[in-house]
């Protein structure tokens, strides 16, 4: 006999529904970490467990069928919904929808006193569809994240003093009064994400004031269009991330980052002004992938509070943009660099078109931070074999009073590549061979 014959012909041995008997607090949370449709699939289980789904204070639908089915019934899903506040809302459409539905989802969601609301139009055919404008006249909503072909159109400033997050990923704006419009109507915003898309672009001045915010991410893939800018002003932030705003302007004020504690800039191609720069002057850790060709470097700026620093090595004339650097950063004591690396595009063409793009030169006079301060370098490369990154590195290891650790990774070459292995072991070899200026610093020679 099979042992499911046993357990059928003794009830007995039937598990025990041990979920059942927890604290109903406790059942509602393990609830809302479920897609609403499996948790309103729980209330055949019993009597109890029919009520429980319309108390659970996250609720999601997804959809990629019928939409007046979908629309239907997330409707009276909503209206069924018992919970004194609903911690958040997630929309995610995979077809085109009427405005309307969108509409009356808001209203239900907002009478249900909705924290955090994500709308996410996931399809690929039709025009974008409008946000319904009374979104912005409900003064609870903290958290917003808006995805894909949402139109934007904020004509006139809006009460949102509760709005802390800001998610806009490829959403689509009316125009420049829109942008300016929403950013000035959260007095209180201290996290926001800007991913631009590539389509239905009407913006030529992105202006972002935000007196409040603590973290930005914009991220601005190229459009084609010229003469496109993007203004930030943000005294209170701690964190900036800014990536691919390639072919744009980026304008900064000189005091757009008062607080800035962390920031990441690759990719940017316009760094026009030298207040750009200038006004990361208070930053701790900082991670760079320009060159000095990218950027208006500011005379006599003086990053007096960086520590960390993080730049890569694959652009042109990548050394004159680390001299100044090195010049400006008196109290830096960890030094990263990154070279080409197996993901990085297209590795051997920059070997090949860049070989003689320069000369490192070395400074004038020795900066502050390698007499007193450096205390650890770390390069990541991929092959080892460029003759400037071996000057630069002798460099520093000749300088670095203070240095303590010194790291060079390589990564694993084809054997049948003699003359790059070849020419890595003798760049590796001349490096170890190095008199140093700190005589405790130790070098390392991994291989990942």
């Amino acid at each position: 006999m099979e042992q499911s014959d046993v357990t059928l012909r003794n009830p007995s041995l039937v598990s025990e529904d041990r979920i059942s008997g927890l604290p109903e607090p406790l059942i509602l949370q393990i609830l809302s970490s479920l897609p609403t449709k499996d948790v309103v699939a729980t209330s055949v289980l019993s009597k109890r467990w029919g009520s429980f789904w319309k108390v659970v204070p996250n609720l999601e639908f997804e959809s990629y069928g019928n939409m007046r089915r979908f629309a239907e019934n997330v409707c009276k899903c909503l209206l069924s919904h018992k919970a004194p506040v609903l911690e958040s809302l997630h929309l995610k459409l995979g077809n085109r929808c009427e405005d309307v539905y969108v509409g009356i989802w808001v209203a239900i969601a907002f009478n249900r006193h909705v924290r955090e609301f994500l709308l996410d139009l996931n399809f690929y055919e039709g025009e974008p569809l409008r946000f319904p404008n009374c979104l912005f006249c409900y003064d609870e909503l903290e958290t917003l994240k808006l995805k894909n072909k949402v139109l934007l159109d904020v004509p006139s400033l809006v009460p949102m003093k509760s709005l802390k997050t800001l998610h806009l990923h490829s959403v689509v704006y009316k125009d420049n009064a829109s942008v300016r419009n929403l950013f000035s109507s959260c007095p209180n915003l201290e996290h926001l994400v800007v991913r631009r898309g590539c389509f239905y672009n009407n913006v030529v001045e992105f202006v972002i004031f935000a007196p409040s915010l603590k973290t930005l991410l914009l991220h601005v893939p190229s459009s084609g269009k010229e003469n496109m800018s993007y203004v930030i002003n943000a005294p209170s932030l701690e964190y900036l991330n800014l990536d691919e705003l390639e072919g744009y302007e980026l304008c900064l004020s000189e005091n757009a980052f008062e607080s800035l504690v962390e920031a990441n800039i690759r990719n940017v191609t316009c760094l026009a002004n030298e207040m750009a720069m200038g006004s990361l002057k208070s930053v701790k850790r900082l991670s760079l992938d320009l060159t000095s060709l990218q950027i208006a470097f500011p005379i006599g700026v003086v990053f007096d509070h960086l520590v960390y620093l993080e730049m890569y090595s694959h652009k042109m004339e990548w050394w004159n943009l680390l001299a100044l650097m090195l010049d400006s950063s008196p109290k830096l004591r960890a030094l990263k660099l990154i070279g080409d690396s197996l993901s990085h595009k297209q590795p051997w063409d920059y070997n090949k078109k860049n070989k003689d793009q320069g000369k490192w030169n070395e400074p004038e006079h020795v900066p502050e931070c390698l007499l007193f301060n450096l205390e650890t370098l770390v390069w990541v490369r991929h092959d080892w074999v460029r003759e400037e990154e071996k000057e630069v590195a002798i460099y520093i290891l000749e300088n670095a009073k203070q240095l303590k650790k010194a790291t060079f990774t390589a990564y694993p070459i084809e054997a049948k590549m003699h003359y790059k292995l070849a020419r890595r072991r003798e760049m590796l070899s001349e490096l170890d061979g190095v008199v140093r200026a700190s005589s405790s610093c130790e070098l390392v020679f991994p291989v990942e």
